[in-house]
């Protein structure tokens, strides 16, 4: 059973008061979600990468480590790429948040249940590949929290937000991959080329 929570209104508590803070979105769902909240300079959008933006937020993390990482991904694309759970325990940088917003279903082709709707715990699964601030999020006060967490820094953590099931209407941001790419390097400093 997918959560009590809202989508919406836990990504944008996650990204208020944000300052300088990076964010990595996973395709689809969580992409729309932090467009709904406000297209940024710092938001970095995957595009048809399922699986990865753990993987590009670790690497992120690492080449940007005096600036806190968050990445928001879906259950269903968190569990393309869980080993990357794994190699983020393994490098342990001590400026990466990941925040999945769990509602139990591949939201992009049917709604279909994911292995979240069952016996799949993520947080379980990061805790036991090394990522010690491991959680499930249920509530409101539980979103707050982690967004005070993911700015204090420290170890690498971890949320699995359960959120209520279906898809609130889609906000695209630019959708232009290589000007999302250029403005996210001139954000870093590193010009746009």
């Amino acid at each position: 059973m997918s959560g009590p929570l809202e989508r919406r209104a836990v990504v944008a508590e996650l990204l208020r008061e944000r300052g300088d803070l990076l964010l990595v979105t996973g395709l689809g769902g969580t992409t729309w979600d932090a467009a709904a909240v406000a297209d940024h300079d710092n938001n970095f959008y995957l595009w048809g990468g399922m699986g990865l933006a753990v993987a590009t937020g670790l690497g992120l993390a690492l080449a940007q480590p005096q600036r806190q990482v968050l990445v928001i991904t879906g259950d269903g694309e968190m569990l393309m790429g869980m080993g990357s759970l794994a190699t983020v325990a393994n490098r342990g940088p001590t400026n990466l948040a990941i925040a999945v917003i769990d509602n139990e279903r591949y939201g992009e082709t049917g709604e279909q249940l994911t292995h979240t709707a069952g016996t799949t715990d993520l947080a379980a699964i990061a805790l036991a590949n090394g990522i010690s601030d491991s959680r499930e999020i249920t509530d409101f006060d539980g979103v707050t929290t982690y967004r005070e967490r993911l700015h204090a820094g420290g170890d690498s953590c971890f949320a699995a937000i359960k959120v209520q099931a279906g898809n609130p209407t889609m906000v695209l941001p630019p959708r232009d991959g290589i000007m999302v790419k250029y403005r996210f390097r001139a954000a870093l400093g590193l010009g746009g080329v």
